[in-house]
């Protein structure tokens, strides 16, 4: 509403008139009032509903009257409507407005009170803490009435005193006397055995006498509630308001006292109250825990009827007494056909022997929880629900069932384990080595191949092995940055590369790796690792390059054999008719003749080389020596040694 709107003087008058207060800000109003006669209001109007500020309030619009008044109304929520023609109606439609707040109000108070109750029932049923659930009890009903100090005092009539048992704001306030007579409102509740509720504290009569104390501790109201047992008040529920809060209304006192009852029957087993009535006879309190459950399951079947879970009270022979909604819908009958049916035969199930197990503990005083059992409905549905069973002595009422639906929940949990057992199974059965690690290193996948790779077991590995201990020094380091640089197959991924893992007896092992890095939510949580084992491969290379070499080899001496047969073939003719014509002229010439000599050394040195030349001929390996300098030529003399 604009500040020159002409609504605003009749919206504060009329406010003023039915007792409502004008605010500023939407999110502190519970009736927002929309000026839609004002120019941009249709702005202002969708600015409000986007923002949520009147996601709480009731809404009341002003419109000019006329065929398309409501034209406006389409983008709000349901709202009253009143035209500027009629503004005397404002009085009265901010007053019914007000009346539906507070009535939409208290009725989310009442359900948030019923479930609180709830929640105090099953702890009630459940807890052996009774000292810490007693504490809880107090915090949360200080915290759900928003006052100061919730405390549970248990009376002791023959002493005159009372004994805190618990107490909202201190956990450590336990087992602390008092005297009554500093807490007139503790007496008169024993007194009357009926609720005590005390407005405007600091000058009420009931308190003369502790005016000033009430006063110094700025109590502006107290509430003092009866815990029955056994037709007796043996303790007080106590609670003070102050700061804000003035009093308790009506409807919180009915709260109360239902609180009040609850807690008196889980009392009645407590250590605490054995320990305030002197009672130590452990069989006494085990019946009184026992009829206790019986009584609150009664009390309290309201409760029960809105409980998700299904609940079942059976007699001593497991046939149904009584059924929830919720088990109703989950057995597929109904409460009245279900009672003084056998519970087998609301629930077929393959093995009947562990649903009468349960029953059967349940009867001898034990109780089991969370048992898994699947079952066949009367519409014949197949559920698989989780079972809980507790003794219950009450009468007929031998043990109560609770029961809830985790077909869904166990079908998933099957499905994950069966996919994680393949994924193990095919890590497992992988050749190459793969090794996974968290962001501090430490080993947290290694497969079999790892342990053939490595030498080391699985379960030594993940025992606290990093993988600075399978690496040589420095090379994990390098790895992770590689890993994060973009030039080695993008950041995150290492493609293949050489590397070398280190064996348990020290060795290094050749491998092949490729790497990557997980990520959860853009965020680093492991790495992994694939490799494949290079030694058999190196070790066959080594093979293959000792054949070739030999090969080599003997192409070489193959070459040398037949050129050297070649040229001892093709030599020897034309050096036998050297040999002929040399000797023809020695016979010709005299030894003192000039030409005889250079005729005889031509004799000679043909001689050596038909010597050379058979020596040739009988070549059969490749086998050279050293000349002039790092030059090498053939050895004839080792080439055909093996010969002679």
């Amino acid at each position: 509403m604009p500040a020159d709107s002409s609504a605003r003087e009749p919206l504060i008058r009329a406010a003023d008139r039915v007792g409502l207060r004008v605010v500023e800000k939407p999110r502190e109003a519970a009736i927002i009032l929309v000026d839609l006669t004002a120019a941009g209001s249709g702005p202002a109007l969708a600015a409000l509903l986007d923002s949520g500020e009147s996601a709480r309030a009731l809404l009341l619009a002003l419109v000019d009257p006329g065929e398309d008044a409501f034209a406006s109304l389409e983008p709000l929520k349901p709202a009253d409507v009143i035209t500027s023609a009629v503004p005397h109606e404002l009085a009265y439609r901010l007053q019914r407005l007000a009346e539906r707040y507070r009535e939409r109000d208290e009725q989310a108070q009442l359900q948030k009170d019923l479930s609180l109750l709830l929640e105090l029932t099953a702890d009630y049923a459940e807890s052996l803490d009774v000292e810490a659930l007693l504490h809880d009890v107090t915090r949360r009903l200080a915290l759900q009435l928003d006052i100061s100090r919730a405390s549970l005092v248990m009376l002791d009539t023959n002493t005159q005193e009372g004994v805190i048992v618990a107490s909202s704001d201190d956990p450590a306030l336990k087992d602390r006397r008092i005297e009554l007579a500093r807490y007139p409102e503790i007496r008169e509740v024993a007194r009357t055995a009926r609720p005590v509720v005390v407005e405007n504290a600091p000058n009420h009569p009931l308190l003369e006498g502790v005016h000033s104390a009430v006063a110094a501790q700025g109590i502006h109201a107290i509430a003092a509630l009866p815990l029955p047992i056994r037709g007796e008040v043996r303790g007080v529920l106590l609670l003070r308001a102050s700061g804000r809060r003035q009093t308790f209304a009506a409807r919180e006192i009915d709260f109360l006292t239902t609180v009040s009852h609850a807690t008196a029957i889980a009392l009645r087993n407590a250590s605490v109250l054995e320990t305030v009535r002197g009672q130590t006879e452990r069989e006494k309190s085990a019946r009184i825990a026992a009829e206790e459950q019986a009584a609150a399951l009664r009390t309290y079947r309201l409760f029960f009827a809105n409980v998700g879970e299904g609940v079942a009270i059976l007699d001593d022979k497991a046939c149904v007494l009584s059924l929830n909604p919720a088990g109703e819908t989950l057995l597929d009958t109904s409460a009245d056909q279900a009672r003084g049916r056998h519970l087998l035969q609301l629930a077929q199930t393959v093995d009947d022997g562990v649903i009468m197990e349960m029953v059967a503990a349940a009867g001898r005083g034990e109780a089991r929880s969370n048992v898994d059992v699947q079952i066949q409905t009367l519409g014949s549905r197949h559920l698989t629900l989780s079972l809980s069973a507790a003794p219950l002595k009450d009468g007929s009422a031998a043990t109560i069932l609770s029961f809830r639906d985790v077909t869904l929940p166990r079908k998933l949990a099957d499905e994950l384990r069966h996919t994680k057992d393949f994924l193990e199974r095919l890590i497992d059965s992988s050749v190459d080595a793969i090794i996974a690690a968290d962001m501090q290193g430490r080993i947290i996948l290694f497969n079999k191949g790892a342990e053939a790779i490595i030498g080391i077991s699985a379960h030594e590995a993940l025992a606290g092995m990093t993988t600075r201990q399978i690496y040589p020094q420095g090379v994990p380091e390098r790895i992770m940055a590689q890993l994060r640089s973009p030039d080695f197959g993008g950041r995150g991924r290492l493609s293949m590369c050489r590397q070398d893992l280190i064996h348990r007896n020290g060795e290094l092992v050749p491998v092949n790796m490729t790497a990557s890095i997980l990520y959860e939510g853009g965020r680093e949580v492991a790495t992994v690792g694939i490799f494949t084992d290079l030694r058999d491969r190196m070790q066959l290379e080594r093979k293959l390059s000792d054949v070739e070499t030999r090969l080599e080899e003997s192409e070489k001496s193959a070459v040398i054999v037949a050129l050297a047969g070649t040229a001892a073939h093709e030599l020897n003719q034309p050096l036998t008719s050297v040999m002929g014509y040399a000797e023809l002229l020695k016979r010709k010439l005299k030894p003192e003749d000039f030409a005889y000599r250079p005729v005889d050394i031509i004799y000679r040195e043909a001689e050596r080389m038909a010597e050379i030349v058979r020596k040739i001929g009988k070549i059969t390996r490749y086998e050279t020596k050293a000349y002039m300098g790092t030059q090498r030529i053939l050895d004839l003399d080792k080439a055909t040694s093996h010969e002679e």
